[in-house]
């Protein structure tokens, strides 16, 4: 082989590992693992859907709430089933703190919430219900839950990366 042939498998060699590192960052995004996102809304106090025709008090009233324990990035917060003044429904979480990443979900879930690393993988084994990209990785945010969502099902909440099918954190919901 001569200098100029191996001089070309070198360029070919550089521009493919190039593409290969390019694919990964941009699957991986690691650079998400650092940026922090905070959010702090206020409990709503009404929603714009029509009441359900059940009775509910003139306030916002916990149904159910759960304490987030770590999964595969340190997570810590409180999770509430929260039915407003108007009979809706929605799901806050207070104090969240985790780890920022590529496509994080809130899921509600039927899955049991087991600590170590034999929990991670459990919340869509089952039936569960994605709410919505996670707004930010700290603080306080409400996610609505749909009319027709009988929540009751549910027994969890899961802080879910769908990219790599993984909980960072869960919280099991009592009812109070």
């Amino acid at each position: 082989m001569g200098r100029f042939a191996r001089k070309q498998w070198w360029a070919a060699g550089a521009v493919a590992g190039a593409v290969v590192v390019s694919a990964v960052l941009v699957w991986f995004k690691p650079w998400a693992l650092w940026v922090d996102e905070t959010v702090h809304e206020a409990l709503p106090s009404a929603s714009n859907a029509a009441p359900q025709p059940a009775a509910s008090p003139s306030g916002p009233v916990t149904l159910a709430q759960g304490t987030f324990i770590s999964h595969e990035h340190a997570t810590s917060g409180t999770v509430k089933i929260i039915r407003l003044a108007d009979g809706t429904h929605t799901l806050r979480l207070e104090g969240l703190d985790t780890s920022s990443g590529p496509d994080v979900r809130v899921w509600l879930s039927d899955a049991p919430v087991k600590e170590g690393t034999e929990g991670w993988r459990l919340f869509d084994d089952g039936q569960y219900v994605n709410l919505a990209k996670l707004k930010a990785n700290k603080g306080d945010q409400n996610y609505p839950l749909p009319s027709d969502l009988d929540w009751a099902k549910y027994s969890s909440v899961s802080i879910w990366c769908d990219r790599f099918d993984v909980s960072f954190g869960a919280a099991a919901l009592a009812r109070t």
